[in-house]
């Protein structure tokens, strides 16, 4: 087996949270457009229900849904057999489009471990019964943003893919990246998601209130900050007495399991290390350096503090609008409680979007949406001559536009201390 161009996160064991050099990503671009997503991405809440046997944890199926055409699965040496995976999506969705990387595929020149012949069938109806094949089809080897138009739309809530066979190796297979494009038909609300969670960071206690996020794990005196949530995605920024840098988060549909990417500060382009448990209580608990959510706004005036600056994704905006969602509403408050605590200080507020529209369009809306911040802490008390605005579009992205990962980090509210 050729060694992957990362480390796997056991090798890390975030000591010192130093990821090694990770390579440019060449995720594709939307096939679909309008309000079409990519079903499958992680950062859109797509969760694995059922892996393939896979080589090691850098060829976990995960990579299959992470939008990098470098990163990826692989079965473990001699296995070629059929294959299967079950992914359930967090809505009820229809699929229009399938997309397939292979072009990465290690081994000869002819890309044999390259997935051949591959099955897409999706189910409404449960994990277990109910699937109807959409596509099959066959696999180039060695070719990226593969592209095939299912053939027919039908309402879905699992998808189960079947790789039959190769392209002759009888050692692997291999296979990139998977994305469904199409559009979610319902949003429901996701379970609270407060508790402790074994990880392979130690324990990893979560306070979550409306849209925000508090807590700390147990490995290095770690904290997060700033955190938010929509859907079943999470995002936050981790900080220890090693580093800092951001993370994304989803949960399993009963909201029992968590698995993630993070990130150090200045590599957010990497592939990111996984960070994963499972819930053990619903009890938040607590570290000696963190004693809950009541902590948010003394957090918040260190880290502000300590870098000028803090990114907020508590801040939920409904969709391509300034319309603040009622579940920001905690995060809004600490602001509120900082501005008291500290009433020397003032404030920018910046609006920052991911790149999906144009750079005029993302212009404005960055700048609504900062006024509409600046709007709600001005009637909860705060003077409007401590408060700033300002809209940077998507011209100052902290993750990889070209996936919904970073587009999930780069929809923020900054907060700066003037």
């Amino acid at each position: 087996m050729i060694l992957r161009k990362f480390l796997p996160i056991a090798a890390l064991a975030m000591a010192g949270l130093t990821l090694v050099p990770s390579p440019s990503s060449d995720a594709a671009e939307p096939a679909a457009t309008g309000s079409d997503i990519n079903l499958t991405s992680y950062a859109n809440g797509a969760w694995m229900l059922k892996k393939p046997t896979e080589y090691d944890e850098s060829w976990s199926a995960f990579w299959l849904l992470d939008e990098r055409s470098k990163t990826g699965w692989a079965t473990p040496k001699g296995t070629v057999s059929p294959q299967e995976l079950l992914i359930v999506l967090p809505e009820e969705s229809v699929i229009k489009t399938l997309e397939f990387d292979t072009a990465s595929a290690d081994g000869d020149p002819e890309g044999s471990r390259s997935a051949k012949e591959v099955v897409v069938q999706v189910s409404n109806v449960g994990p277990a019964s109910g699937f109807e094949t959409i596509a099959t089809l066959s696999l180039k080897a060695r070719q990226d943003k593969q592209s095939f138009v299912v053939s027919k739309l039908m309402p879905a809530r699992w998808i189960k893919l079947t790789i039959k066979k190769n392209h002759g190796s009888t050692e692997y297979i291999e296979l990139f990246d998977f994305r469904a494009y199409g559009e979610q038909k319902t949003r429901t609300a996701a379970p609270n998601v407060s508790g402790t969670y074994a990880t392979n960071f130690q324990n990893f206690h979560l306070q979550q209130e409306g849209a925000s996020l508090s807590g700390c794990y147990e490995h290095g005196n770690g904290v997060i900050t700033s955190g938010g949530i929509d859907g079943r995605v999470t995002r936050f920024t981790w900080k220890q007495t090693s580093g800092s840098g951001p993370a994304v988060f989803a949960f399993s549909p009963d909201g029992k399991e968590i698995l993630g990417l993070w990130w150090n500060d200045g590599d957010t382009d990497g592939t990111g290390g996984l960070w994963y448990g499972k819930k053990i209580s619903d009890n938040v608990g607590s570290c000696p350096h963190w004693n809950g959510v009541q902590t948010a706004s003394s957090q918040l005036a260190k880290g502000m503090d300590q870098a000028g600056r803090a990114r907020i994704y508590g801040i939920n905006f409904d969709t391509d609008s300034d319309v603040i969602k009622p579940d920001s509403k905690t995060a809004l408050e600490t602001i509120v409680k900082l501005a008291k605590e500290k009433p020397d200080w003032k404030f920018t507020i910046e609006g920052h979007t991911d790149s999906t529209a144009t750079a005029a369009h993302n212009q404005t809306l960055s700048e609504k949406r900062a006024a509409s911040v600046k709007i709600w802490l001005v009637a909860a008390g705060v003077a409007t001559a401590r408060l700033n605005t300002l809209g940077f579009g998507a011209t100052k992205p902290v993750g990889d536009n070209a996936t919904s990962i970073g587009k999930a980090q780069n929809r923020r509210v900054e907060l700066v201390k003037k």
